[in-house]
């Protein structure tokens, strides 16, 4: 289990006073949102995030499965979301995709919330702005990062057809979603989650389950400090994210014990 040995340095979620989008190994990542001071949602102590590497893992937490063949257990997601403070179906999204992951992928151990700290970094859960999640896993309102047109420290990237038909800008690509996949990265790691027939990067049934296998991808043990760390690493490049991660992750973890 991650960090479960030894306590884990909480720290605060870096307030994001705009929209900025990192690249890193093709898939885009929004911090939209942003948590100060301890008013925050989650309720984190304030303090810096560090800036070296070695930041705190997540502690994990389990999900309860139903009794049918699959997907998660609807009296766990109501009890849990609302423990969590985490939109109900969000947090069935991040569990289905653990239980998911539980049989392709046994050796990674990915747990739910580690996907509900990214969720939260990415766009408060797709709540970001006044949206709320709807019960098929979509924001009431499309989630769309800023043009990747080269201003504002952003790199700049072309549209294709393609892209187009999920941000509906010919020229500028942007990231999409509540986890902010570019249209390349998708076209890789996209998947249909929920059994719709779509695997859209819209809804977050679909991304939580991109998402994991994207950081199980490689071999990773996230039931390990080193694993857990080198694959939230890999989806930003940045410690502090990490950190701040690892922080809502824990909160999460905390919260629903």
């Amino acid at each position: 289990m991650v960090g479960v040995t030894r306590p884990v340095r909480v720290v605060v979620l870096a307030l994001v006073a705009s929209i900025g989008l990192v690249v890193v190994l093709g898939i885009a990542l929004v911090r939209f949102g942003g948590i100060a001071g301890s008013d925050s949602a989650l309720g984190l102590a304030v303090e810096p995030a560090p800036s070296t590497a070695g930041a705190p893992a997540a502690r994990t937490t389990d999900v309860s499965r139903s009794g049918s063949r699959a997907g998660v257990d609807p009296a766990w997601v109501a009890r849990t979301a609302t423990a969590a403070g985490i939109p109900a179906p969000a947090l069935r999204a991040y569990a289905d995709a653990e239980l998911t992951l539980r049989v392709e992928e046994q050796a990674c151990h990915l747990r739910w919330n580690t996907l509900a700290g990214i969720g939260w970094i990415e766009s408060q859960h797709g709540t970001i702005g006044g949206r709320t999640m709807e019960a098929n896993g979509r924001s009431s309102r499309p989630i769309l990062g800023p043009a990747l047109d080269g201003s504002g420290g952003n790199a700049a990237i072309r549209s294709t057809p393609d892209s187009a038909t999920w941000h509906d800008d010919r020229v500028w690509e942007h990231a999409v979603g509540p986890l902010q996949f570019l249209a390349s990265t998708w076209a890789r790691w996209g998947v249909d989650g929920d059994g719709d027939g779509t695997a859209d990067p819209r809804d977050l049934d679909d991304a939580a389950l991109a998402a994991g296998r994207y950081l199980c991808a490689d071999g990773r043990d996230l039931a390990t400090d080193s694993g857990w760390n080198a694959a939230v690493h890999s989806y930003n490049h940045d410690q502090a994210y990490v950190a701040n991660v690892a922080a809502a992750a824990n909160t999460y973890a905390g919260r629903t014990r």
